[in-house]
C-alpha cells in the first residue's frame, strides 16, 4: 500500500539523517516529500562542512499533515534550532501527534519535539548533547540506538540509521497508534 511521508527540514540539516531515511522509505515504494519553511532548495550540512542542496517539494504553507502518513525529523545542529523557533513548523509537527501518526526524529531532531510540547512522559533517545533538554521537558531518555514509544521512533546519531530506518518502516506499516498523543 502506498504511503506519503513528510520530512521537515531547513538549511543545516545533517545530510545523512535526511538522505538515508528518504531513500529507505522510497525503496518501500512510498512517496517522500521534503517540507520546509523555504522554497526552492535547502542546503545540507555534511559532517563538518556544507553539503549539497536538496529540492523542497512543499513549503509548510502548502503542506498539510492530513496528506501524510508519517513525519521524519532529521537532525543537524542548525536545522532543529531554526525549526523550533518557527510557529508553523511546530504546529505542523504537533498535528502529526494529534492525528496519532508515526513520527521519527534522530540526533538533534527531538529539539523540535520539545518545543512542540510532545515529549512529556515519552520514552526517547537522541544525541547525548540534548539528553538533559529532553529530560527537563519530561521525556524518559535512554542511551540506545533506537527507542520506540507508541509510534514515536528516535535514534541518537547517523551510525544508528539502519536501526532507525527499519523501525520507521515497521511503525509506518502499523499505521496510526492509539497511544500516540500530543
Amino acid at each position: 500500500m502506498s504511503k506519503n511521508i513528510a520530512i521537515i527540514a531547513t538549511h543545516g540539516f545533517e545530510e545523512s539523517e535526511l538522505k538515508s531515511p528518504k531513500e529507505h522509505l522510497e525503496k518501500q515504494g512510498w512517496n517522500v516529500d521534503i517540507v520546509s519553511p523555504e522554497t526552492g532548495k535547502i542546503k545540507a550540512w555534511a559532517e563538518k562542512n556544507w553539503g549539497p542542496e536538496y529540492e523542497v517539494n512543499k513549503t509548510l504553507d502548502q503542506a498539510s499533515p492530513s496528506d501524510y502518513d508519517a513525519l521524519v525529523v532529521p537532525g543537524g545542529v542548525l536545522n532543529p534550532d531554526k525549526l523550533r523557533a518557527n510557529e508553523s513548523a511546530l504546529k505542523f509537527v504537533k498535528t502529526f501527534f494529534e492525528q496519532k501518526k508515526p513520527v521519527g526524529a534522530i540526533c538533534h531532531g527531538p529539539q523540535i519535539l520539545i518545543d512542540a510540547q510532545v515529549v512529556e512522559g515519552r520514552e526517547m533517545t537522541s544525541v547525548k548533547n540534548i539528553s538533559t533538554d529532553l529530560k527537563n521537558a519530561g521525556a524518559n531518555w535512554r542511551d540506545e540506538e533506537v527507542v520506540v514509544d507508541a509510534g514515536l521512533v528516535t535514534s541518537r546519531t547517523p551510525k544508528d540509521l539502519p536501526a532507525f530506518n527499519a523501525k520507521l518502516v515497521e511503525e509506518i506499516n502499523e499505521g496510526k497508534h492509539r497511544e500516540q498523543h500530543a
